[in-house]
């Protein structure tokens, strides 16, 4: 995103943890399951791809283990890409560049 000139404003989600009220507002009505990382261990341990968690549960986990998140979370406007999507990461700066001409 940086070598296409985009302007990124970094957080350090294990340093700066996000509140449940952040994530809450960041997960708007977009499926919380989304936001959930399949790699993380308690993502695993816990069978959360066959017995989700509720919504609020699934808020609380991540607050509390920042991990289980999928990162990075790039936003730009009412884009949100999740984990590394190149192509999703084009449609964002091009939507962005729309927007600011």
């Amino acid at each position: 995103m940086l070598a296409h000139g985009a302007d990124l404003e970094s957080r350090d989600l294990d340093k700066d943890r996000l509140s449940e009220a952040e994530l809450d507002e960041l997960i708007g009505k977009r499926d919380y399951k989304q936001f959930l990382n399949q790699r993380n261990e308690l993502y695993r341990t816990k069978n959360m791809k066959e017995k989700p968690p509720s919504r609020a549960q699934a808020i609380k986990l991540m607050a509390k283990t920042p991990n289980l998140i999928r990162r990075p979370v790039v936003i730009g406007g009412d884009l949100i890409v999740l984990g590394y999507d190149e192509e999703a990461f084009k449609k964002l700066l091009k939507q962005n560049a729309a927007a600011e001409s």
